[in-house]
């Protein structure tokens, strides 16, 4: 019988995920209003896993927190609320406080929505995510921030009718977060669309207030930011927009013809952006052709990841790199609803279904899947023709890929073996860089 718990999970709980949303915003301040410990475990276990990313300027050990103490279970929390409250607004820099409540507050039943809402002003809006680790995964808690912004930190704006707004690319998350933001602003600019990115250094404070005149969402995930762009079609009118993770040439063709007709563009528009950023693309990686097409180079592949990053890494070395996908593993603990929702959304975006498709979380579960396909380790030479292989998963298969003869690259979370700042696979540059870490990734070894 296995057991119900995970030694090494591959994401924190839901508080982490929403710190982790709330603090990536230039001038959102969080406040953990939590137990001891929490903001310093997630700089160190959460953050350090997201490509070594461990603070921030509301982030790892800055994050204003109440820190519940004895006296506050007995009596209850809100007053040391209140009194975190004032003082962060006296002391931090930011437009809008965030309050996310841990599991202290939630068990001992602290009204804290209720203080964030008398605390609110229009110059200084308060807004409130109950967040618990026991209410979810940090996907849930990514979510719970977006589902809030939308609901109570929004006002509904004249629409500018070149911006869209950009959901489901996680802070922290995915380790790559930053350089996938910025290379899916810079595909909306071939269409002379205006990303309007809440999280990252290349965000402004603006953005939020500025996200209720967008023309669209555009959601690049069949989970992550769905419920909240629903959110926001119900009460805002802007509509939902799905869009393919754009990972290399075809994705990126897939997302701006998304766009591109979500935003009214006339078809030959769109023809020009993706010839234009195509035969860049292509020159730039017409030296390494010779290269991909050697036999040598070819690889069979297992990729592990989330329900946003398996998928389009899948499709991304099948369709950029001729290599095979002999096994993928989505690693989220998904329910039938959230497979339903997933299968939905790769149909309507024309992202190709994973050949061999598995949903497991635990090590075991995914040692077994590859030992389905790769039965023993290799011997001199090559004597399986499904080798030479190469893994594409976290920093937590690199003995998955030993056990298997395989090379290995973390590209999904958690990475702790690679510091990750700018970098980024999505759009036509973010495919080359993908193709250069994996061709180097597999050739290490010369």
């Amino acid at each position: 019988m296995r057991s119900a718990y995970l030694e090494r999970p591959r994401w924190s709980c839901a508080l982490e995920g929403a710190l982790a949303a709330a603090g990536s915003m230039p001038g959102v301040v969080p406040v953990l209003h939590a137990g001891p410990g929490c903001a310093g475990n997630f700089a160190w276990t959460a953050n350090g896993a997201s490509g070594l990313q461990v603070t921030g300027q509301c982030l790892g050990l800055s994050v204003p927190a109440t820190n519940l103490q004895e006296n506050e279970v007995v009596f209850g929390g809100t007053d040391r609320l209140r009194e975190e409250l004032l003082e962060t607004a006296r002391i931090m820099e930011g437009d809008t406080l965030f309050v996310l409540t841990g599991c202290l507050p939630e068990v001992i039943g602290d009204d804290a929505r209720s203080l964030a809402d008398e605390l609110s002003t229009p110059e200084r809006p308060v807004l409130f995510a109950s967040v618990p680790g026991f209410s979810g995964d940090s996907y849930a808690g990514y979510g719970e921030v977006l589902k809030s912004i939308a609901a109570d930190g929004v006002r509904r704006l004249r629409t500018k009718r070149d911006l869209a707004n950009v959901w489901g690319v996680p802070p922290g998350l995915d380790p790559f977060w930053r350089g996938n933001l910025e290379g899916i602003r810079g595909l909306l600019a071939l269409l002379g669309i205006r990303a309007n990115l809440l999280f990252g250094p290349a965000s402004d404070p603006k953005a939020l207030r500025r996200a209720g005149a967008a023309a669209a969402n555009i959601v690049v995930s069949g989970l992550y930011g769905a419920e909240a762009a629903g959110i926001f079609r119900d009460l805002h009118g802007i509509p939902s927009v799905p869009a393919p993770l754009p990972y290399g040439a075809a994705a990126s063709e897939r997302f701006l013809k998304a766009a591109g007709r979500a935003f009214g563009l006339p078809p030959s528009r769109m023809r020009r952006a993706i010839q234009t950023a195509g035969r860049a693309h292509y020159a730039a990686l017409e030296p390494a052709v010779d290269l991909l097409n050697d036999m040598e180079s070819q690889r069979h592949a297992a990729v592990i990841g989330d329900a946003n990053h398996a998928p389009a890494l899948s499709a991304f070395i099948s369709e950029e790199l001729g290599w095979v996908p002999e096994l993928t593993v989505i690693v989220n603990d998904l329910d039938a609803r959230g497979r339903e929702a997933l299968e939905g959304y790769w149909e309507a975006t024309g992202t190709p279904r994973p050949a061999n498709l598995v949903y497991a979380s635990d090590r075991r579960s995914i040692l077994e899947a590859a030992r389905g396909v790769w039965p023993e380790a290799p011997q001199e030479g090559y004597r399986d023709p499904k080798r030479p292989a190469i893994v594409l998963g976290s920093s937590l298969d690199r003995a998955l890929a030993s056990a298997i003869g395989a090379g290995h690259l973390s590209v999904s979370y958690p990475v702790a073996n690679r510091l990750v700042l700018t970098r980024g696979y999505t759009g036509y540059r973010g495919g080359l860089a993908l193709t250069e870490d994996l061709v180097s990734a597999c050739i290490g070894g010369r």
